[in-house]
């Protein structure tokens, strides 16, 4: 994936792994983001990342003695529940059986998993 293309959840890669960050240490300022990263990224390409998190919605900003700090509008197990969604929307034509189909088919998912799903699933009714 290029870092200028979108996920399912209609954030780019980049942004993605810096909502990861927030999401994991909470509250944080631009050097601490930055930490965060796997990828060594100039303090200004995460802040202006972390200005576009905030236009967009995702983000909110305040200042704590002269740096800002970023925090989550958007939960974490939210952005997932949209990104899988969407997924299953577009390719799936919104069928999650399909998708569950595909991961059977393409080996990523064998009996034993479908098992313990299964056994995960009675527990949540």
């Amino acid at each position: 994936m290029v870092v200028g293309e979108k996920d399912a959840a209609g954030l780019t890669k980049l942004e993605l792994q810096i909502m990861q960050v927030i999401w994991r240490r909470g509250a944080s300022s631009v050097a601490e983001v930055q930490e965060g990263l796997e990828q060594e990224l100039a303090y200004t390409t995460v802040q202006t990342m972390l200005n576009i998190l905030e236009r967009k919605g995702k983000l909110k900003r305040r200042l704590k003695g002269r740096a800002y700090i970023y925090s989550a509008v958007v939960t974490e197990s939210r952005a997932v529940g949209h990104a899988v969604r969407d997924l299953v929307d577009r390719m799936f034509g919104g069928s999650s059986e399909e998708l569950v189909m595909s991961l059977v088919k393409s080996r990523q998912l064998d009996p034993e998993k479908l098992a313990e799903l299964s056994r995960r699933l009675k527990e949540e009714e």
